[in-house]
């Protein structure tokens, strides 16, 4: 799967193997989580994760987020991510989720029109991100239990 997430996130800092593996287990543990893999012949080759997120709006149905939309560049063109995002909105749907929302990067027109094709819609709402070393001098107030 880190190989997957290099492809998407090249920059990113090289996780140490037995980080991963903690991680993915908490992650695997957690009933808001799901991750959904395709394989090929036994390979990895397609991934995203859904977070499915309760909520005292909505008549307490949750809202699902996708994040980490990726296909090994060795299967692209083959359908897998829209398979595994099929998945997650079936499971998002499953669990009583009344929409789900997945961010995408601004030149990613490719992915932007797979999202589309499954109905994904732009401009009902608009999104906002902030990385955590743009937010160094916030105030935040965390409400819940500390990590």
């Amino acid at each position: 799967m880190l190989s997957l997430y290099a492809e998407l996130r090249p920059r990113d800092p090289v996780m140490p193997l037995s980080m991963a593996r903690e991680t993915l287990a908490s992650l695997l543990a957690r009933p808001e989580v799901r991750i959904i893999v395709a394989k090929v012949g036994g390979e990895l080759a397609a991934t995203c994760q859904l977070g499915v997120i309760p909520t005292l709006s909505n008549g307490g149905r949750p809202f699902g987020i996708i994040e980490h939309v990726v296909t090994a560049s060795a299967f692209r063109r083959q359908g897998l991510s829209q398979k595994v995002l099929e998945q997650a909105l079936s499971l998002a749907w499953g669990l009583d989720g009344y929409k789900v929302m997945l961010l995408s990067g601004e030149g990613r027109d490719e992915a932007h029109r797979l999202y589309e094709k499954l109905g994904f819609k732009a401009g009902i709402e608009k999104g906002f991100v902030i990385k955590q070393a743009e937010a160094q001098g916030c105030t935040l107030t965390r409400f819940g239990p500390k990590a």
